[in-house]
């Protein structure tokens, strides 16, 4: 498309291959009339990043055309030396031709984000707003790394893209074994078969293995916090019961031997509670309830900090986590000696399959109380 004015349409093939086998290959047979524009959009854009050739090869050629045309200048000159002054002013051209293109083609992107957004509904736009959000892509353009457990089987593949853009599972049951319609919104919330605390616990637990691998000391699960002996707080949501806990607590987080508690929360996107207002109220809401109820007990008897971990089921990370996340990373990195921007892509990478994983676990997992035969002993099954 970059080399080759006028042959947009050379690739009706192309783009008739993609529309009527390729991405029914990805999320079924049924697919909504406007989801080849939404897959369109790149990735951090809540697309998929799959390009319409008929539409893109005209702007594509355009912008490589603006992009080489320093280069193409100096082919121009046909000298066989150019002088130290002339290579830099070179440099300088190309690299500001290179920043406009940039500039020009993201400037179109979120024109097309804004005419894509526009045509959904306003249950669709919200959840639009989280999988277009920071983080909520990551495992889409991850390398498919199986001892970082980056990698998901074609079932789990297809059920991501289905939740990632609310369109229907099959094979699921109508309802629920807790005796509910089995909604997608039912599966994130449903206790029965105990999915809920496998969320929690398991981003817990990862988190407790980064602050170890990022050279962190003490690092406890649960720990049980000091009892109270006649403390009293300024807010009455404060939790004041002498066995509470909380989910992870280490040292030599933000400073040297002081000591750091956190408390984890994963919401529901799509719980009527959450989906009603904008995602960053919703985070904002529930980073402050565990700031009500831990923050003051932690100072003021603990002589530490809190911090909330709070998440969505669909990846995104609350600010407060978000700060906490890139101070771990800031010390995996001197710890190990990697780069910076790549330490906070790894535990992102790593937050972001966990939830991912116990998300469609929570969907597609067994609720029932007891264990279902394979076959009843009257049927003759014979193995070749």
């Amino acid at each position: 498309m970059r080399t080759t004015a006028g042959i947009a349409e050379l690739f009706t093939p192309l783009e008739t291959c993609i529309k009527d086998s390729f991405i029914p290959a990805l999320i079924g047979p049924n697919t909504p009339p406007n989801i080849r524009a939404l897959f369109s959009l790149p990735a951090r854009d809540g697309g998929l990043g799959i390009l319409i050739p008929t539409e893109q090869a005209a702007a594509e050629f355009i912008n490589s055309s603006q992009a080489t045309q320093p280069l193409k200048n100096l082919i121009l000159e046909q000298k066989l030396l150019i002088s130290e002054e002339r290579s830099e002013l070179l440099l300088w051209e190309a690299k500001g031709a290179k920043a406009a293109v940039l500039k020009v083609k993201r400037s179109t992107q979120n024109a097309e984000k804004e005419q894509t957004r526009a045509l959904l509904s306003t249950f669709d736009q919200r959840l639009f707003e989280e999988i277009s959000s920071r983080g909520a892509s990551s495992w889409l353009t991850a390398l498919p790394l199986v001892e970082h457990g980056f990698v998901l089987n074609k079932q789990q593949f297809r059920d991501a893209l289905l939740l990632r853009y609310n369109l229907p599972f099959e094979g699921v049951p109508s309802v629920c074994a807790c005796g509910k319609s089995n909604t997608l919104e039912h599966c994130l919330s449903c206790a029965v078969g105990g999915y809920v605390y496998l969320r929690h616990n398991n981003i817990r637990d990862l988190t407790a293995n980064i602050l170890v691998e990022a050279g962190c000391k003490d690092v406890r699960i649960e720990p049980q916090l000091l009892p109270i002996t006649g403390e009293t707080f300024q807010f009455k949501s404060t939790i004041t019961v002498n066995s509470a806990r909380l989910d992870v607590s280490a040292r030599n987080v933000w400073s040297d031997l002081d000591m750091v508690f956190t408390d984890i929360r994963v919401f529901n996107s799509l719980a009527p509670t959450n989906i009603s207002q904008p995602l960053k109220n919703t985070i904002k809401r529930h980073e402050r309830e565990k700031v009500l109820h831990y923050d003051a007990r932690v100072v003021e008897v603990e002589k530490a900090t809190f911090t909330p971990l709070v998440f969505s089921t669909t990846g995104v990370m609350g600010p407060r986590a978000g700060v906490f996340y890139k101070k771990l990373a800031n010390r995996l990195a001197d710890k190990t000696g990697h780069n910076y921007n790549d330490s906070v892509r790894y535990i992102r990478l790593r937050l972001s399959f966990s939830l991912l994983k116990t998300v469609l676990i929570s969907i597609r997992g067994f609720r029932g109380n007891k264990w279902t035969r394979f076959c009843s002993l009257t049927n003759d099954i014979n193995l070749i």
